[in-house]
């Protein structure tokens, strides 16, 4: 051998090394090709604005581990790469970068703007994929997309106006969630639901013409009281049957609202009396659509109170919360406060308390998009791993609402709708009309918002394959076949992807949702920056390597599942590696001695090479099969025990006798099987633990060019023998017995050898 490995394994240098020599042979290029199956994994496209985080760095080594596993058992496998816009993160750092320089966004307009936006992105946009690259990931990087190049953005255009002129696209007046920092609607994914300590003002609301008769209400917002235009009561409730039809004094505005019947009232919550805010509740605006009431939205997009709001015009809510109780208590309608904790929605970019506001916005008609996609899951062409997420993908599909996709940003892709400054017509098209098809005039203008960022990745796995045009590349790696995605974002991405595909394409996007849980810290809590609990990837890599991380986040995990990061596994893990750079280095100095057959008889082999050999035949069967069933953390622990437990503290213990014997003549039946079982079992390793994997086997087998391309062990009835397996193991549990009773009667390890 021309190569020796080094004395000690030391990831660093040595990584950045092999990953340069696979970008430099394209291993990770993949092109249509007719001769063999195609594999197709979507990588969950990271924010432009992202740095690598723990969940990143789980996400992509199971990605990574099935792409290498399919890869080497000879399908044509790409793993197609990219990074979404991420459209208010990137619009706050382009602000706040021009802040710095004295510039503010409104001054500069939007065309100058965007220019600042495109050069941000430029700068920074590539951090996330190079540390991608850090941890190993073997994406086609020649096939890099962007959600906002300009094939993503030919195929949002198409699908936008696809869907208006089939009627699922429209602009109208809904509940949305309104972030009053930002000034812009976010969507349900952005915000995030915390426990929050407040209190429940009741408050009575006179009965008019009964003088000392009042309906008494609890509420969380005293100042959405501004608001409301009903109060409702359940139906069947025998307390409030009298009242309904009546009419109320609001308190503080002069008007009078009716009492309405409605199921959606708990009667046990509260009061049993709820006040009506169609313009700022979602549930109440779904009942005020039954009971045809008025919408009355009492805030300006800055969380202030606008004019609808009389004396408190003006006040920020906050304010307006207190002067409001304030004045209810002198006029003796408040009639408690008791405190209350509840969930409240926060802009999960800025924590701003998000207000739920009626809005004229472009909407998407969900009721008939949603059918194909639970009947995609019913019919088992899309499958989730494991399957107790079908409840949570049915639940929201079955209860959804219309899709709010407008956003009052420049960042992203502007809306293809224009209006006619003289009589108001609206007209979707690729391009400004020259004229107004309505009127003739020559005046338009386009509108001013933005598509929500989730719209464009919805169409993630056909639009980065050259859907809408006919691509070889659509036409072989489409539909996709795994999705790897934590189970926090089912229902924002995964659910948007699938009735974006079945609509566009007819097919399902993937054909399996593999879902993992969170990376948590050791004590069970969620990393955030607010408990300065994360873990950077890229120390761990830098200290440990990457391949100790990836075997660190797969060992122990199961799909759907949580799992908790500790130290002392990433330190386990590095000492795994060690063990088996250990080990090979140990069997290459003895191959260097010797002559080696390229191939034997078995029948020349001894029980313990027929044992260990079987061993490694079973367990290129039981892996693959693991694997193909996604459980990649079952799969890797039995290589690990395989590796440390039977091959380098059994198998090569036995055999140095006869590697140190030169007469010994089964000593080169005990080398080749050292070589063949090292090769097998790195070749299962691999795809966990990449780079130490394929330094050895490079330098085991130096005519091979890489382990990466190199055909994953199958099972092969020749190698099994079953009868030296049940021998070898009765001898493994005497040897065990008799340790067991020196260890039990003290008897130094240096007193006598057993094995």
């Amino acid at each position: 051998m021309s190569k020796e490995l080094a004395k000690t394994y030391d990831p660093k240098g040595l990584e950045d090394r092999l990953y340069q020599k696979w970008l430099d042979r394209k291993y990770f290029h993949a092109e249509p090709n007719p001769n063999k199956k195609p594999f197709t994994i979507v990588i969950p496209p990271p924010n432009v604005t992202g740095q690598l985080h723990m969940g990143h760095a789980l996400d992509e080594t199971m990605q990574d581990i099935l792409i290498r596993f399919k890869r080497m058992q000879g399908y044509e496998t790409l793993w197609q790469p990219g990074t979404d816009h991420a459209a208010i993160a990137t619009e706050v750092k382009v602000i706040e970068k021009l802040k710095e320089q004295g510039i503010e966004k409104d001054e500069i307009g939007r065309e100058e703007f965007l220019k600042h936006a495109w050069a941000w992105k430029e700068e920074y946009g590539g951090k996330i994929i190079n540390q991608l690259k850090k941890l190993g990931a073997s994406a086609d990087w020649d096939r890099e997309r962007f959600t906002m190049d300009e094939g993503c953005s030919k195929a949002v255009e198409e699908v936008f106006i696809r869907l208006y002129e089939k009627g699922y696209i429209y602009k109208g007046s809904r509940i949305i969630n309104w972030c009053p920092v930002c000034q812009t609607s976010i969507s349900d994914a952005e915000v995030e639901h915390e426990d929050q300590d407040g209190f429940f003002w009741h408050i009575n609301y006179p009965v008019v013409g009964e003088e000392g008769q009042f309906v008494e209400i609890a509420t969380t917002r005293p100042e959405t009281l501004l608001g409301d235009t009903a109060v409702a009561v359940n139906p069947e409730d025998e307390r409030y049957q009298h009242l309904v039809g009546k009419m109320l004094k609001l308190p503080l505005t002069g008007r009078t609202i009716p009492v309405i019947a409605d199921e959606y009232v708990d009667r046990e919550f509260g009061t049993g009396c709820v006040k009506i805010t169609p313009a700022h509740d979602p549930n109440d605006f779904e009942v005020g659509k039954r009971h045809n009431l008025a919408e009355i939205n009492i805030l300006n997009d800055d969380a202030t109170i606008n004019e609808l709001g009389g004396k408190y015009a003006g006040m920020d809510r906050y304010e307006a919360r207190k002067a409001i109780v304030k004045d209810l208590e002198e006029l003796g309608l408040l009639v408690k406060v008791v405190p209350h904790s509840h969930s409240v929605g926060t802009h999960d970019r800025c924590k701003t308390t998000v207000e739920p506001m009626i809005k004229p916005q472009w909407f998407v008609k969900m009721d008939e998009l949603a059918k194909p996609a639970i009947e995609a899951l019913k019919n088992g062409s899309l499958q989730f791993v494991p399957d107790r997420f079908d409840k949570i993908y049915l639940h929201w599909l079955e209860n959804i609402r219309d899709w709010c996709i407008s956003r009052q940003l420049w960042w992203g892709h502007r809306i293809p709708a224009y209006y006619c400054d003289e009589c108001g017509e609206v007209v979707v098209a690729k391009e400004m009309p020259k004229v107004c098809p309505k009127c003739g005039c020559t005046h338009l203008t386009q509108d001013e918002d933005t598509l929500d960022t989730w719209f464009s990745s919805a169409l993630w796995p056909f639009s980065t394959l050259g859907w809408p045009e006919k691509t070889p590349e659509l036409e072989y790696f489409y539909p996709t076949d795994v999705l790897v995605t934590g189970y926090d974002i089912i229902f924002f991405w995964v659910i948007r992807m699938v009735f974006s595909a079945l609509e566009q394409t007819g097919e399902v996007p993937f054909h399996h949702v593999l879902i993992h849980g969170l990376v948590r810290d050791s004590q069970g809590r969620k990393m955030s920056k607010s408990l300065g609990n994360g873990i950077d990837p890229l120390e761990i890599i830098e200290q440990y390597g990457a391949d100790a991380l990836r075997l660190t986040l797969i060992t122990g995990n199961a799909p759907g599942n949580d799992m908790r990061f500790y130290m002392e596994r990433v330190e386990s893990s590095r000492n795994f590696a060690n063990k088996v750079w250990n080990a090979s280095r140990f069997i290459m100095m003895n191959l260097e001695k010797a002559e080696v057959p390229e191939t034997i008889d078995l029948n020349s082999l001894t029980g313990a090479d027929k044992w260990i050999l079987s061993k490694v035949n079973t367990l290129a069967k039981v892996v693959t099969e693991n694997m193909e069933k996604y459980e990649l953390g079952i799969a890797v622990q039995k290589v690990y025990d395989f590796i440390w437990e039977e091959f380098c503290d059994w198998y090569i213990e036995m055999v140095k006798p006869r590697l140190y014997s030169d007469e010994d003549t089964t000593k080169a039946a005990a080398l080749w099987t050292l070589r063949t079982v090292l090769a097998n079992a790195l070749k299962l390793l691999h795809p966990y633990m990449p780079f130490v994997t394929e330094e050895i086997y490079c330098t085991l087998l130096p005519q091979e060019e890489s382990i990466m391309i190199s055909s994953w062990p199958e099972y092969k009835a020749e190698w099994e023998f079953a009868a030296d397996e049940k021998a070898v193991e009765t001898i493994k549990e005497a040897v065990r017995g008799i340790r067991n009773v020196r260890t039990g009667m003290n008897v130094p390890p240096s007193r006598g050898s057993i094995c």
